[in-house]
């Protein structure tokens, strides 16, 4: 993985990967509020498993690798293939949640975007997470790699704040917590970039449970 940036282009990432940016997404906990009422995970260990996996065989599997597909078509200005991935991950999304917490935040980015004028390829429709942040890092002349590590920074950072107050971890076990899976960020991103289109796609059935389980969850704190 090869992160070489300006340092123009490094702001941009860090603003487009920070948790400050007004897209809503540290409303959703992505099922693990319900994972966590469930008994299934109650610690900092069982956290960091729940988590790991899902960047291993989700975000390396369909967000990184559509991400990547998503920065290629825009270099090559091709729209038909924009909107197809576009179209593909919200696809793999299984569940209504899942699927909404990825439309809520693709559109309030590409809201976003449009009052910081610019162009937008992908302005009618619901548009992903996944396409609308590469719409952005493209703009910002972010290489793939760095495109591709803010994505899933911007995942972590919601998914460990979301833990903090949940398990509830410490300050300190959650600065702990990113540590030890940011190490793991390299290898994902690096499979995603391997993988061939056939090769796309997740299965994480206790992960889709919990999603579908938390919308009908009596009483929580994040959206469903």
């Amino acid at each position: 993985m090869s992160i070489t940036t300006t340092d123009a282009a490094l702001l941009r990432l860090l603003q487009l990967s920070s948790a400050s940016l007004p897209v809503g997404g540290y409303a959703f906990s992505q099922g693990l509020e319900y994972a966590i009422d469930a008994g299934w995970v109650k610690s900092l260990e069982q956290t960091r498993d729940w988590l790991s996996l899902q960047l291993r065989e989700s975000l390396a599997q369909v967000d990184c690798p559509i991400l990547l597909r998503c920065h290629r078509a825009l270099t090559e200005r091709d729209a038909e293939q924009l909107q197809y991935w576009n179209h593909y991950t919200l696809a793999c999304r299984e569940t209504r949640e899942l699927r909404l917490t990825d439309t809520a935040t693709g559109n309030a980015l590409i809201r976003l975007l449009a009052q910081l004028q610019i162009e937008q390829p992908l302005a009618r429709g619901e548009v992903s997470f996944v396409a609308a942040f590469a719409i952005a890092a493209h703009h910002w002349q972010l290489n793939e790699d760095a495109s591709a590590l803010g994505l899933v920074w911007a995942w972590l950072e919601n998914q460990v704040a979301a833990a903090t107050k949940l398990v509830p971890l410490g300050q300190t076990q959650a600065q702990q917590l990113i540590g030890e899976i940011q190490q793991q960020v390299p290898a994902a991103i690096a499979r995603a970039q391997q993988l061939q289109d056939s090769e796309l796609g997740a299965g994480l059935p206790a992960l889709a449970i919990a999603s579908a389980k938390h919308e009908h969850q009596y009483s929580r704190l994040f959206r469903s």
